[in-house]
């Protein structure tokens, strides 16, 4: 529920991105601001359990009252900042998206076209709570965002496609964190004006990350969750282990989603260089400007399995077609080539001249409509209970023949969409992610049982009974991945 109106302005205390601090779960800044009104936005949220609002006033922070009020500031800044760049558009769940804070006991939250579920988790004698940080509420938040804005994604059977979504988590985390002055003033002084810098901006979600390294010190990074400066150089997902430490690459979503987490930072960090001034003022422009570039080049990418590099070109066509004065193409392309998403061999697409001859129409969704085409694919060798399944294939026209960079030379090159599926099918069989219908019979143990402490199902797909054939189905965006 939401603060009632009233002539008395009230203030509510929230942290400013993340409870924790670098390597600590303590440290977080806090900020005092105006009790929200979730339902304000054009993306309205609804805080359903707890069920009813505490006064909007400041609280004890690990009170209950606090967490309520710290959860809805995140919220209305990821509402207020997306809304302002995809108007008209509605969520997938329907007018209002609810929101659970205490949905189950886990270091975990999702996003399943229900609503968002936040989580309470022990580490020792501490209890931490996700819907506390303002990067894990913004990163679930944008989950809904990017699927209201692209609904065809969700059954993708694509690892790409999957870890996009987890990328533009991060991305919504990062940028509605640039709405908050005090956070804009702290990374430039921080980093030097110069962004791309490891930071309070680029680390993700410390509170979090601390927590999940005290019973799987390797599973993250050493100091968040996720840090969005890295190496990491793009490589072929289906060539990936399943599995890696943190400090690796794996197929696996929120792994590989830390190659373009990177490139869209370091893109961002370039197109604030462009600017006469390094202050908090361009900054602020800069990430109004990046979220315009980055949803409208979403909403035109076509849904292939090499997604990465086709939202990457649409993105510097949208820079492009928006901001034709700027430098932005060229600071983009820097950030894309460098970690490997487009090849230097393909980078001829990416000129200015190429750029305007080819016609951007802006809020455009090529796609024919909100699946994606079916694919049946062989799967005899997995003992399903079927020698087939049907999938939601990413087989869409692709409209720019961009690829990833080869690690030697050249370009590489993109798999077939029956390749891709499979290798997404035997993705989710490893890592115990596939929840088979209760009338699949023989499975030999594939697709076990994945459950939580306290029961809350963890599977992220099902096989369901589509008349006679069964179809893969996405069941939920679980960010539980260090399991």
């Amino acid at each position: 529920m939401t603060a009632k109106k009233s002539n008395i302005q009230t203030t509510i205390a929230a942290w400013e991105h993340d409870p924790g601090s670098g390597n600590s779960p303590d440290g977080g800044q806090l900020i005092q601001i105006p009790a929200p009104d979730l339902s304000a936005s054009g993306f309205p949220t609804l805080i359903e359990n707890p069920a009813e609002a505490p006064a909007p006033q400041l609280y004890k922070i690990a009170s209950a009252e606090f967490r309520y009020w710290a959860a809805a500031a995140s919220l209305n800044r990821a509402s207020e900042f997306w809304s302002n760049q995809v108007p008209g558009i509605t969520w997938q769940v329907g007018k209002v998206l609810p929101v659970d804070l205490y949905h189950g006991d886990d270091l975990n939250a999702y996003y399943d076209r229900v609503g968002l579920r936040f989580f309470q988790g022990n580490v020792g004698a501490r209890t931490f709570y996700s819907g506390e940080s303002p990067d894990v509420v913004c990163h679930e938040h944008g989950h809904a965002v990017l699927d209201a804005v692209k609904p065809q994604l969700w059954d993708a059977a694509s690892i790409e496609v999957a870890a996009f979504h987890e990328s533009f988590g991060d991305m919504s985390a990062i940028l509605c964190q640039l709405q908050v002055p005090s956070m804009r003033h702290a990374v430039l002084l921080e980093t030097g004006k110069t962004l791309y810098r490891s930071s309070r901006l680029s680390r993700l979600a410390e509170q979090l990350g601390w927590a999940i390294r005290q019973s799987n010190p390797t599973a993250v990074d050493p100091d968040c969750l996720r840090n969005a400066v890295n190496s990491f150089f793009y490589q072929d997902p289906d060539t990936l282990p399943s599995y890696t430490p943190g400090n690796s690459l794996s197929s696996e979503p929120h792994s590989f989603s830390r190659i373009f987490t990177s490139a869209f930072f370091e893109g961002m960090a370039n197109m604030f260089k462009t600017k006469p001034l390094q202050d908090e003022e361009n900054l602020l422009q800069v990430s109004l400007d990046m979220g315009k570039i980055l949803i409208n080049a979403v909403k035109a990418a076509s849904v292939v399995p090499t997604f990465f590099s086709q939202v990457a070109v649409n993105m510097m066509q949208v820079a492009n077609s928006l901001f034709p004065k700027s430098n932005y193409v060229q600071a983009l392309k820097s950030g894309f080539l460098k970690h490997g998403i487009i090849s230097p061999a393909s980078s001829g697409v990416f000129t200015l001249a190429a750029l305007k001859k080819n016609k951007v129409v802006l809020d455009l969704d090529h796609s024919s409509g909100s699946e994606l085409p079916k694919l049946s694919l062989a799967v005899h060798e997995y003992n399903l209970g079927s020698d087939n399944i049907v999938v939601h294939s990413a087989a869409e026209v692709k409209h720019f023949n961009v690829a990833g960079a080869n690690l030697d030379i050249g370009s590489m090159e993109a798999p077939a969409e029956d390749v891709a599926a499979k290798s997404f099918l035997e993705d989710l069989l490893r890592r115990g992610r596939l929840k088979l219908d209760n009338t699949v019979q023989g499975s030999a143990g594939i697709g076990s049982q994945f459950y939580a402490q306290d029961g809350h199902d963890r599977h992220t797909h099902e096989l369901r009974k589509d008349g006679k054939d069964l179809i893969l189905k996405r069941l939920r965006i679980d960010c539980c991945f260090h399991r």
